[in-house]
């Protein structure tokens, strides 16, 4: 009698609650979970106890993630829930996998203490930059500012709802969870203070201008389609039912700024200043986890969004990515310094990742994955030897600190030297076959001639590559006072330095296993 009386005093036009599947979810509310329970610990705990508390909870939280993620892909729990805003299948669970795997290492390499006396990240971020407290902070090697734990956990939990998006909305919530974080973490290097500082107003400038055009871009999609759920954008406009003007115009202004977020040339102005000027741990972070969310996220909007206007877009993206391409492989070659140098490699790379995502094609987007993995794991371990290459007044980052490597520490030296063959795309290493999945998937979608570029290119950026590995085994080492010397790594970075130089070494060998559990099942949910 109480529910027929409730039916009948209900309005009419009622809004029915949305369904909601939290165990598809799960992954994200524990990320995001962990994150509020670590500013919780930050509040809490006393300052002595915050650094052990933030690790636990801060690791724990990406590995069990990780742990759920396999679960559902295992159970192959798909759903498209929160009304329809957050789509996870099988493409949702490989994206989320590469991106905690990525994140995992990231957050080891953040937490280590020992090469860098107190850590990479600034004791006192709030302290005026060289003044006696700011000196002093340093000098003292006082602990690190634990705040960067909760910062990344919620900067990984908007990489995680990014690529899952299934509408404009989300994507530009999820763009902006992961990105404020970033901000804040690229200012908190413990050293070269107002460099850093320069790199994270500089970051969030641009990424505050570039979000502007993006939501621009999506007025102007919803103008056309009167939605702004990615299935109802591809009907609309399969069936051409608005303005071109509007469909175009929000197709560039959606574009450039998924382009921005993931370094791509020409929108890639903000990386060699962010990435020198970051504390290091944080641009490994940025390098991999951010480059592989956005792509993540590129696919499904152009597989499911703009599928239909294919062949309006990827003329487009052609320009782009030549230009990101010649733009890395040509200006890096003219870099003195290893994080601008690996920066202007990000831009290359970020041309070939391209290829996949034209391919609009289930081997191109599983090829994507494979190679976002490749070139994560190699950036992240190349960052991580850069950390323990040090003088004085921190890290050796001018190649000339580098001459005569192999001679202080030759493992090192053989480690960054697979690193940067991984890079440059020599067999035996993952990024070897990282480029072989997205080439071949770009010349099954018919582009041979982008392919040809594509191989001139990879062999430009080989020059400085190879030229780090000549210098490391072939230059004799600075000597004098403030000569650059290998500090001894701390047991979270030797894990990263190692686990990262053995999957690349093992991805090159043995990539089946890897290339059958990324693989991308199309069509999307959405």
């Amino acid at each position: 009698m109480i529910q027929h009386l409730l039916a009948v005093t209900a309005p009419a036009n009622a809004i029915a609650a949305p369904t909601v599947d939290l165990r598809a979810v799960l992954p994200i509310l524990i990320v995001l979970g962990g994150a509020c329970l670590g500013v919780l610990v930050e509040a809490v705990l006393p300052k002595g106890s915050r650094y052990a508390g933030q690790l636990v909870v801060t690791i724990g939280s990406v590995v069990v993630a990780g742990v759920f993620t396999v679960i559902g892909a295992v159970d192959k729990h798909y759903a498209v829930t929160f009304a329809g805003s957050i789509a996870v299948d099988r493409a949702s669970y490989v994206m989320w996998g590469v991106v905690l795997v990525l994140a995992l290492a990231s957050v080891l390499l953040m937490a280590d203490r020992v090469a860098e006396p107190g850590g990479a990240i600034v004791a006192q971020a709030a302290a005026r930059v060289g003044s006696v407290r700011d000196r002093t902070a340093t000098a003292t090697a006082l602990p690190m500012q634990t705040e960067v734990f909760p910062l990344t956990l919620f900067a990984v939990g908007g990489m995680l709802v990014f690529p899952a998006a299934s509408n404009l909305l989300t994507l530009f919530i999820a763009l902006e969870v992961l990105s404020l974080p970033l901000y804040l973490m690229a200012g908190m290097a413990r050293r070269r203070r107002l460099i850093s500082q320069e790199a994270a107003v500089k970051y969030f400038l641009l990424g505050a201008f570039t979000s502007a055009i993006l939501l621009y871009g999506i007025a102007l999609l919803y103008g056309y389609a009167g939605t702004i759920s990615f299935s109802g954008i591809r009907a609309a406009a399969s069936a051409a039912a608005g303005s071109d003007v509007l469909l175009l115009a929000g197709i560039a202004l959606l574009v450039v700024g998924l382009l921005f977020k993931s370094s791509t040339g020409p929108f890639h102005l903000w990386t060699p200043d962010v990435y020198q000027g970051a504390p290091t741990p944080v641009t490994a972070f940025m390098a991999a986890c951010t480059k592989a969310a956005a792509f993540a996220a590129m696919l499904r909007v152009m597989m499911v969004a703009l599928e239909p206007m294919v062949q309006t877009w990827r003329p487009v993206l052609w320009a782009v990515a030549i230009l990101s391409m010649a733009i890395g492989s040509i200006i890096g070659i003219t870099q003195t310094d290893m994080k601008r140098m690996l920066a202007y490699s990000s831009v290359a790379h970020a041309g070939f990742l391209l290829l996949g995502v034209m391919a609009v094609s289930e081997k191109g987007a599983s090829g994507t994955m494979f190679y976002l993995v490749t070139y994560g794991l190699a950036t992240i371990g190349a960052f991580a030897v850069l950390t323990v290459v040090r003088r004085g007044d921190g890290e050796a980052t001018h190649l000339s600190d580098w001459a005569g490597l192999a001679k202080r520490s030759p493992v090192l030296a053989a480690v960054m030297s697979l690193f940067l063959l991984s890079f440059a795309g020599i067999p035996l290493t993952s990024g070897f076959i990282g480029k072989l999945a997205v080439f071949a998937a770009a010349m099954n979608a018919g582009m041979g001639a982008l392919v040809v570029i594509a191989m001139i290119a990879t062999a430009i950026t080989a020059f400085f590559y190879l030229r780090i590995i000549v210098l490391m085994y072939f230059s004799e080492p600075t000597s004098g006072d403030n000569a650059p010397y290998v500090a001894v790594p701390g047991a979270l970075t030797a894990v990263v330095i190692g686990a990262c130089g053995v999957l690349t070494l093992v991805l090159g060998i043995v990539p089946g296993w890897a290339l059958d559990a990324l693989t991308v099942t199309v069509p999307f949910l959405s």
